[in-house]
């Protein structure tokens, strides 16, 4: 089977500074992904590789190939606004746009030339559900979203994420914001979630990604030392580093 997403050879610059070593990974579908290392070991570098949000950042040049379903998501025949609609993103901290819940989730499908409220409604209700926060907020949904919980609108952002109905879900430490009930929460619907999407996600913590992942792949200084299933990667690392990084020895 060709992998969802195939990374083969990057190398990412701010300036002269090389951030990413000569990475390469092949990322399976439907599937969840968890990158793991020490900070700044270049984790979410990578994972904003996978919807070019580098493309943002002065100064920072990328070498090699990433392909989404075997096309070059770096060619200059490839629309960034179509990668963005396979690729969605949930951020570190919950960031709810200050709108109702109804106005956070239809604001994807808008953009895409979708206005038909029947639609809409539609949609609201199944990222909703989707997400795992239909039953919480289905008799409030003009309700300003800054008012939700921390866990519920991390929970919103995955929906808002899921309403263009996109292929892939890049997280960057999704639960680092959020208690451990919070947490659990979200982790339960990542594991749901993979029935239908492929998931990348970085993750600070080393039990998560035990917990929820199917491969994990170990950064650092810019360097992935070790990708395999995640069961290999805690329980027969191939590389001491590996080995000391998730018993505690460094990080």
């Amino acid at each position: 089977m060709n992998p969802k997403i195939k990374i083969e050879d990057v190398k990412l610059y701010y300036g002269d500074f090389l951030a990413l070593k000569s990475i390469s990974m092949d990322i399976p579908e439907n599937k969840i992904t968890a990158f793991i290392g020490p900070s700044g070991c270049g984790k979410s570098t990578m994972l904003k590789c996978i919807n070019r949000m580098n493309d943002l950042v002065e100064g920072c040049r990328i070498e090699g190939l990433i392909t989404l379903d075997s096309e070059d998501i770096y060619s200059k025949e490839y629309n960034v606004n179509r990668l963005r609609k396979r690729v969605g993103m949930v951020f570190q901290s919950p960031n709810p746009f200050p709108k109702s819940i109804y106005d956070n989730i239809t604001y994807g499908p808008r953009t895409h030339g979708i206005n038909d409220k029947a639609t809409l409604d539609e949609i609201v209700e199944r990222s909703l559900k989707q997400a795992a926060i239909w039953e919480e907020v289905k008799g409030d949904l003009n309700k300003n979203a800054m008012a939700l919980s921390g866990g519920q609108q991390q929970r919103l952002c995955i929906a808002r994420a899921l309403s263009v109905e996109p292929e892939v879900i890049l997280m960057d430490e999704p639960t680092s914001a959020l208690d451990p009930i919070s947490t659990g929460k979200i982790e339960d619907l990542v594991t749901e979630l993979k029935k239908e999407y492929t998931i990348v996600m970085v993750t600070h913590n080393m039990q998560q990604a035990s917990r929820v992942s199917d491969k994990t792949a170990f950064f650092l200084t810019g360097e992935v030392v070790e990708f395999a299933d995640t069961y290999d990667v805690f329980s027969k690392p191939q590389d001491k580093r590996t080995e000391d990084y998730i018993s505690g020895r460094f990080g």
